[in-house]
């Protein structure tokens, strides 16, 4: 990068701009140097702005190519790989302030947004008109979906209805020259040249800016789901259960794992009166039409309990299945309440190998002697192991840190992926190369330097 003075940058900015979309106080700016991944490293930014149209951001990018800053793009910061964090001398895009709805359409099912229309908001929106948009991420009363973009994010419903790539039909994106271009279509079938809309989606900034986007929408489930619980004593067993469901061809609208502890957490943060005295539970949700959904519930129960579950039962209850999904949902900031550092993992395994993969994650904490809760997503071998540690304790920093590298290497080695949802950001970087390899790694070099010749785009994130 080429050295500029701060001060010209923040000038042409504040002209460029309306009032108020350029931020310079300290405390201000602190708040959005990094996103919620324990330790990942982030610099210090000379300006957030906060632009609220294409426009604006297309002058943020002129300013910032011109004197070669580097602009790290921002959604509500809810990630969990450090792909928003800041880097020294950057400024820092906020889309926070993109939040218009802009269409629903419910003759061709979709709908189109700003950036940063909040997930649940644009679930709601939809529902009005007797729609839904399927991808769920944890995080939907909070994350955006510029952000759910640019990490591909998925959800509870991903392992039936798909992630947020297979609902992306058209994107307008700012390029790291400043010019406004719409890629996409928005039409239910197209394929006119290369597929630069599957590109962007999971490139977390890293190739162009994101200032709206076309999303296809389904009709809005009437059914009501019949939800199969499973208590198991071992986390094996319950990944064992999991594969007899999916050997069986089975597959359900949801299929969620959530072990003791976060059982427990969100008890204690909840009053909830979960029940949490088995090592995992295992929730299935079929939301098929009656006789269908009464059928596939039945065979989920039965390989629950050719696994060995403790117990298992199916219920019609909304109320009761509601509150056991929303305690998968819960996990992670119920976890956040005991006080401790968290380290997040996401690797996701073939489904068959699930069961292994759980037992070599009890085992690398016990040898590193690291507190690790689990939640998955069962359904589609997407693990979340959560690694625990006393909040100033650098020697247990270390031995989690370390448990995080071996669960990302026993991924690898039983055919997995290091990241399934989070996004590469900054801590997947290593694990990401050994998994792809130099020679996929060069051809990811090469694109990026197509389309950001000077690397002023979410620069060391991803592909370095």
């Amino acid at each position: 990068m080429t050295t500029v003075v701060p001060e010209v940058v923040l000038a042409e900015l504040t002209d460029a701009l309306p009032p108020r979309r350029v931020l310079t106080d300290p405390d201000t700016v602190r708040s959005y140097l990094h996103d919620e991944a324990e330790w990942a490293p982030y610099g210090d930014a000379i300006a957030v702005v906060r632009p609220e149209s294409t426009a604006e951001v297309a002058a943020v990018v002129g300013v910032c190519a011109r004197y070669r800053v580097p602009i790290v793009p921002r959604g509500a910061g809810t990630g969990l790989s450090g792909g928003a964090n800041a880097v020294a001398g950057c400024v820092v895009l906020s889309t926070e302030r993109m939040t218009e709805i802009r269409e629903i359409n419910a003759a061709e099912r979709l709908a189109v947004v700003q950036p940063g229309v909040v997930n649940d908001v644009l679930r709601a929106a939809a529902a009005e008109q007797g729609l839904w948009y399927p991808p769920d991420p944890a995080s939907a009363p909070w994350s955006t979906i510029g952000g759910n973009v640019a990490t591909n994010a998925g959800g509870l419903c991903c392992v039936k209805y798909g992630v947020t790539r297979d609902y992306v039909l058209a994107l307008e994106i700012v390029t790291a020259a400043g010019e406004v271009l719409r890629i996409g279509r928005r039409t239910a079938k197209g394929v006119a040249g290369y597929d630069l809309v599957g590109l962007m989606v999971g490139s977390e900034g890293t190739l162009g800016i994101i200032t709206e986007v076309t999303v296809k929408l389904r009709p809005l489930r009437t059914t009501q789901p019949r939800t199969v619980v499973g208590f198991f004593a071992t986390l094996a067993a319950a990944g064992d259960a999991v594969s007899r469901v999916t050997a069986a061809g089975l597959q359900p609208a949801a299929f969620e794992l959530i072990d003791r502890f976060c059982l427990q957490a969100v008890n204690a943060w909840k009053h909830a009166g979960l029940p949490d005295e088995s090592a995992a539970l295992l929730l299935a949700q079929t939301d098929l039409p009656e006789p269908a959904a009464a059928q596939e519930a039945d065979a989920i129960l039965a390989e629950f309990t050719a696994a060995g579950a403790t117990e298992a039962m199916q219920s019609t209850d909304p109320v009761e299945a509601e509150a056991l999904f929303d305690a998968r949902r819960l996990a992670y900031p119920a976890l956040e309440q005991l006080g401790q550092a968290m380290l997040t993992e996401d690797v996701c395994l073939p489904r068959q190998r699930l069961a292994e993969m759980i037992e070599r994650i009890v085992a690398i904490g016990q040898q590193r002697d690291v507190q690790i809760a689990t939640v998955a997503h069962a359904g589609d071998g997407n693990l979340h192991p959560l690694l625990l540690t006393p909040h100033g304790d650098d020697d247990a920093r270390r031995r989690a840190q370390a448990a995080f590298d071996d669960i990302v290497s026993a991924a690898i080695e039983l055919g997995g992926t290091v990241t399934g949802e989070h996004g590469v950001g900054l801590l997947k970087m290593p694990g990401m190369a050994r998994e792809l390899g130099e020679g996929v790694l060069a051809m990811q070099r090469a694109v990026k330097q197509a389309l950001d010749p000077h690397n002023i785009l979410n620069p060391g994130k991803v592909v370095a």
